[in-house]
């Protein structure tokens, strides 16, 4: 038996997470599998939701905190379901608890759990689950397309879906709004920090997993500040790296700008380098690569390299866009073998063309008189 619950503006507010994977997004082509933070007012039913990867903490707490931020104030309560469950041990387990109870402090609002097992006491935030799957799988459908070219573009497409989904809701959540308790002065640091040392490949271990670094620092200790879908690397008191974080176990995150004026005074390094395909940024760098490979074999990793360090000092984007002009015909391929040649093709390309200056010159009307009598003498 159900019994119908009186809600009442600006009291409660409910989240979960939910998973989208069935609805088969993909980025720029490839699976995305991935998770909703979603929240919602109970009286008003306003919904926002942010893409997450695990039902972390740090998911929790960046989902959250955006959500109120993006409502402008605080309502009195938080209903969620028992979302420790999904920490895998007794140790983690406090750290969510006791990392949950001094966000919801800092926020000034009361945390409710439902009981295990009891789904339907956190009622409206499933409910709008099965209704927001329903219309972004129709939004899905009139785009035509699941597929995104970078994450951004989803994230944008899901915004522009909530702002639909939240335009019929304007008049009851302006009552919310209007008795919402004001945000404090800041976010809520909710960032894991982990201390670490370079190691002699200027990598880092954090969460059992692995970033490269600047060279510079190697053999110092660093602080990797670990939120939900980022990294931030600090030493001395300033952030020094700001990476994407990796998921699982034993992944590696090997950025050749930190490292690329090492590899150029030991090119013989590279051959059999042990994240070597982390050091092709795109897939032309990798043509190009296997060009060099079969033109000049012996010099290939050397040749290679100093296009590498050109990417890195004068702009991936422009050697890019450069690799992907020369690659189209063989002239351009040997352009590509020779440094000075591709030093000064990508010169050219940098250089902006002079604005042209178009003269048009003034009609006269009297023309248009002329043809009209023209039309009759012929009619």
């Amino acid at each position: 038996m159900y019994f119908v619950q009186e809600h009442r503006p600006g009291e409660l507010c409910e989240s979960d997470f939910t998973h989208l994977t069935e609805l088969e997004i993909t980025i720029g082509g490839q699976p995305f599998p991935h998770l909703l933070y979603h929240f919602v007012l109970t009286y008003s039913n306003w919904e926002t939701g942010t893409i997450c990867f695990s039902e972390s903490f740090a998911s929790l707490s960046e989902g959250l905190q955006a959500a109120l931020w993006q409502l402008g104030g605080v309502p009195l309560l938080h209903r969620t379901d028992r979302m420790t469950a999904a920490v895998n041990n007794l140790t983690e387990v406090a750290e969510f608890q006791k990392g949950y109870e001094a966000l919801l402090r800092h926020y000034g609002i009361e945390g409710r759990k439902i009981q295990t097992g009891h789904g339907n006491e956190n009622g409206d935030i499933e409910q709008r689950h099965h209704r927001f799957k329903r219309a972004l799988n129709q939004a899905l459908l009139l785009r035509d397309s699941r597929d995104f070219a970078r994450l951004e573009d989803y994230q944008a497409f899901l915004e522009e879906l909530f702002g639909q989904l939240n335009s019929g809701r304007k008049e009851r959540l302006a009552e919310e709004i209007e008795v919402l308790h004001a945000l404090p002065d800041r976010h809520y640091d909710s960032a894991k920090r982990v201390q670490a040392r370079v190691n002699s490949g200027s990598l880092i271990a954090v969460e059992r997993n692995s970033y490269s670094v600047s060279s510079r620092l190697i053999g110092e200790m660093v602080e990797a500040r670990v939120f939900a879908n980022e990294v931030e690397v600090w030493y001395g008191g300033q952030k020094v790296e700001h990476l994407p974080r990796l998921r699982g176990r034993s992944n590696y995150c090997v950025n050749y700008r930190p490292i690329i004026d090492w590899l150029v005074r030991k090119p013989g390094a590279f051959a059999s380098y042990r994240y070597r395909e982390h050091l092709f940024p795109t897939s032309r760098f990798r043509m190009a690569y296997d060009l060099l490979k079969d033109v000049t074999p012996r010099r290939c990793d050397r040749r290679y390299l100093e296009i590498l360090e050109m990417a890195a000092k004068e702009g991936e984007a422009l050697v890019d866009d450069g690799l992907r002009l020369l690659l189209q015909s063989d002239s351009g391929r040997q352009v590509i073998v020779n440094k000075e040649a591709f030093c000064d093709f990508l010169e050219r390309c940098e250089q902006a063309p002079d604005i042209t200056d178009v003269h048009v010159a003034e009609v006269s009307l009297a023309v248009f008189d002329q043809l009209f009598g023209h039309s009759e003498v012929i009619q």
